[in-house]
């Protein structure tokens, strides 16, 4: 313990000899003790996604500049769950009269769904996907990417705590609602595989599981298994009840719908690198995928809404969630797997404007509002 009247010393302590860690540890990256004093410059042609041998703490010149404007474009986009006023929602909650049971269901699966979720994706960026990705302008947005899941996680609990929630309910749910927990279970060996430290990708084999786990990670989780939940928190909103609940909601649904046109961007470029990972078996295996994620998020639908509710039911969703599955189909370069589905919610591509999503093979640029505020009008 430091005492201020002992003598103030100025001779340095021996410290034992460090290594020099790993950049990565993965098979195939260069590590700091690779490196040589004098060696080449690194070129733009040098950067891959993947299994890139380049050192990755040479962030320019950039190769993949769309990586870095998305995450220019994130930082434009910076916000804080405690700069919306939750006054009226707390009114509105603790009035007896003020919500119907149905709709204060809603709410508490909302807040027990995403909470977990979004904790799920956090814990997946940072501790699978950035050490499989090998370049530094994409790992530059998956570090903005993983503060914006904590901003995400810290809104639910903003709301959760505001209306005096039993927080023991609402994060349990993962473990105790079944629609909540089949989502997450179904997501779970996609992630695993990522996280593995005995999992590396260079052979035709992992990079094609690779792809996988980011289809089901970026196109699936945050593509489907969000989209009943934003559209019913949206949708209070829209009836004036639950306002700050619902505005955190639309800044979230902003940054989820760059998170995953981000993730599609990189999947994209994946396969054009290593086109072995697209052969016709494996996108078979991706379709059905989707498939069973249309399945799941139908039944959460029907969870949450057993009955009619603002204005919405579970059959519309049923619509609605093969529309968005043949969105997602069309950014990957997969054909329809739902022809002639419609959208039910044209109010909702006003909001996160649907028709403004990249898709990857069209030159068309995607636009982003900058800055903190959103409009309702």
């Amino acid at each position: 313990m430091l005492s201020w009247d002992e003598p103030i010393t100025t001779t340095p302590k021996k410290t034992a000899q460090v290594p020099l860690p790993l950049i990565e540890e993965q098979h195939g990256v260069l590590g700091l003790e690779d490196l040589e004093m004098g060696a080449s410059r690194i070129q733009v042609d040098d950067k891959k996604i993947i299994n890139c041998r380049a050192d990755l703490n040479q962030l320019v010149p950039f190769k993949y500049t769309w990586a870095w404007q998305k995450y220019l474009d994130a930082c434009a986009n910076h916000w804080m769950p405690q700069e919306i006023n939750m006054s009226a929602d707390i009114a509105l909650w603790k009035n007896p009269n003020g919500l119907t049971d149905d709709e204060r269901l809603i709410i508490k699966r909302s807040m027990g769904f995403f909470s977990s979720a979004d904790s799920l994706v956090a814990n997946n960026l940072v501790l699978a996907v950035y050490r499989h990705i090998t370049n530094p302008e994409c790992r530059q947005y998956l570090l903005r990417q993983a503060f914006e899941e904590a901003l995400h996680t810290h809104a639910y609990q903003y709301v959760v705590e505001s209306l005096g929630l039993d927080e023991a309910e609402i994060f349990n749910m993962y473990r105790e609602v079944p629609a909540i927990h089949d989502k997450a279970a179904w997501s779970l060996p996609y992630t695993q595989s990522l996280a593995d430290p005995n999992f590396h990708t260079g052979t035709p084999e992992t990079d094609q599981r690779l792809v996988r786990d980011l289809i089901a990670f970026y196109v699936i989780f945050e593509g489907i298994f969000f989209y009943v939940g934003f559209t019913q928190m949206l949708t209070f909103g829209r009836r004036n009840k639950m306002v700050g609940a619902s505005e955190q909601f639309q800044y979230i649904m902003r940054d989820e719908s760059m998170h995953m046109n981000f993730g599609i961007d990189v999947i994209n470029q994946i396969k054009i690198e290593n086109p072995h990972v697209w052969t016709r078996e494996f996108q078979e295996e991706i379709a059905h995928m989707i498939r069973e994620a249309v399945e799941l998020e139908y039944r959460y639908a029907i969870d949450t809404m057993p009955r009619g509710v603002l204005g919405l039911n579970a059959a519309m969703f049923n619509d609605y969630l093969k529309y968005i599955a043949n969105r997602r189909c069309a950014q990957i370069g997969l054909a329809e797997q739902y022809p002639g589905a419609t959208n039910p919610f044209p109010w909702m591509s006003e909001i996160i404007d649907l028709k403004k999503e990249k898709n990857f093979f069209e030159t068309r640029v995607i636009e982003y509002q900058s800055g903190g505020a959103l409009s309702w009008d």
